[in-house]
Parts: C-alpha cells; sequence; structure tokens
C-alpha cells in the first residue's frame, strides 16, 4: 500500500489553470499534460467551477452549498452532545424536583415551628434563635 499524497495547488493556480482550460481550444487531458497535472484532477475543477456558474448537471452542489454542507456536518455532532447533556440535565432535576415535593412519611413527628418574641407571631427556626443567641423559648441569654 502506497501512501501517495497528491500535490496541493493554490485557489489563485486552479482559477488560472481553469480559464485557461476553458478559453483554449485543447482538451483537458492536453491541457493537463501542459500544466503537468492529472487530467482529472483539472477536469474535476472545470467540472466544479461549470457548477458554481449554474451551468453544471443537477443535482451537482456549488462550492458554496459544500462548504455549508461541510459546516453542518461538522456542527451536528456537537449539538447531539447538547441536546444529550440538555436531557440528562433536565432528568436530573426532574428527579431533584419530584423528591423535594413528595410528602415526607406520616410516621415522622414535626416539631412545631419555634415562635419568635416577636408580636407578630412569624416562625423562626431553633437554629436561627440559636445563633441569635437566644434559647428556645425566645428569650435572651444573659
Amino acid at each position: 500500500m502506497s501512501n501517495k499524497q497528491g500535490k496541493r495547488y493554490s485557489q489563485a493556480f486552479k482559477r488560472d489553470a481553469v480559464t485557461l482550460a476553458r478559453s483554449s481550444g485543447k482538451t483537458v487531458t492536453e491541457m493537463a499534460r501542459d500544466l503537468g497535472m492529472s487530467p482529472e484532477g483539472l477536469r474535476s475543477w472545470v467540472k466544479q467551477d461549470r457548477a458554481d456558474r449554474g451551468k453544471g448537471s443537477a443535482g451537482q452542489l456549488t462550492g458554496a452549498e459544500r462548504e455549508e454542507l461541510r459546516r453542518l456536518r461538522r456542527q451536528d455532532p456537537e449539538q447531539r452532545k447538547t441536546i444529550e447533556t440538555l436531557k440528562k440535565t433536565t432528568a436530573f432535576f426532574a428527579r431533584e424536583s419530584d423528591r423535594r415535593l413528595r410528602p415526607t412519611g406520616s410516621s415522622r413527628r414535626r416539631r412545631p415551628p419555634t415562635r419568635s418574641p416577636c408580636s407578630a407571631g412569624f416562625s423562626v427556626p431553633p437554629l436561627l434563635l440559636l445563633r441569635l443567641g437566644r434559647g428556645r423559648t425566645g428569650q435572651r441569654r444573659a
């Protein structure tokens, strides 16, 4: 198996070669031989140029369409990963919210909320009262 890599030609060279192939009375094979390149390469450039000018065969993509197709194919796996991540995140938060909304067992006995010394009668958690330096009764410690 050979690891044959073709030559890379600049866009300017390709454009000039296609112009020469169209304007000269020579065949693509003769023109390619004069330019020192493969006839298949020049033929594909001429074919692509026809498509870009709107004179190609039906169903042939223009250069801009090919580039957009390449971009969309690269973008597709990234979007699939994003969608998968969003699905997992949504499922996680749905489980969490379901767990929080689920009623606790009736066998557990809840403590009544501790009343604040405030006359409005707001409920204050016991831990907050301890942090404020008050006991469970709401009276300030000395």
